[in-house]
């Protein structure tokens, strides 16, 4: 396939669109984050990256603390409202509908509408340029009961998850595979069985 060069840019996509909460119960705020991700895995790592004049950026830094909270397709309209308003000028959470609830480890609430919540801790503070990253260890993570099943395996994919792509949101669709299902032994098939017609 031919290929178009361009410059260096931020088109690495699908990413989430996540809704970082941060501040208190009392006092909450919240922005819509794509520029998230895993930096490691033990110690549970991530990082969000933000605009040094954005509002929840003075509030994580002084607290040290923040929630990424997924998002669903049903969360699309207040996810991009948190994402284009500023808790400056207004309760976003309240305007967009959202409620909060106490975090287990964090002074910080989750949004109770998210499915699946990562209580993050602030370990670092990268400046990278336009944005400065937040490195932080995730202390605990907040599961919506219903996507467990009896044995307590998570069913994310029940969750309707939402993702970010070139400025547009998109509802997850359907499963395609699973981690190493390309290099998984076929079980061969019984020749006592019968097919059935």
């Amino acid at each position: 396939m031919s290929k178009t060069e361009w410059k260096g840019s931020t088109l690495l996509a699908p990413v989430p669109a996540a809704l970082v909460s941060c501040g208190t119960v009392e006092h909450p705020n919240a922005l819509t984050i794509a520029w998230t991700g895993i930096t490691c895995s033990d110690p549970p790592m991530t990082y969000v990256s933000i605009r040094p004049e954005r509002h929840s950026y003075g509030i994580i830094r002084e607290t040290g603390e923040f929630v990424i909270n997924l998002t669903t397709g049903a969360m699309a309209r207040a996810t991009d409202f948190c994402g284009v308003r500023s808790g400056r000028d207004m309760d976003k959470l309240a305007a967009a509908k959202l409620t909060v609830e106490p975090a287990s480890k964090l002074s910080a609430p989750v949004i109770a509408q998210s499915p699946l919540a990562l209580e993050c801790k602030v370990r670092e503070i990268i400046p990278l340029g336009s944005h400065d990253m937040f490195l932080a260890e995730i202390v605990a993570v907040d599961v919506e009961e219903r996507l467990l099943d009896e044995a307590g395996k998570l069913h994310l994919e029940k969750a309707g998850l939402m993702a970010y792509s070139h400025g547009e949101y998109f509802a997850m669709g359907k499963k395609i595979g699973s981690f190493g299902y390309s290099v998984r032994k076929k079980h061969p098939k019984n020749p006592n069985l019968k097919k059935k017609k």
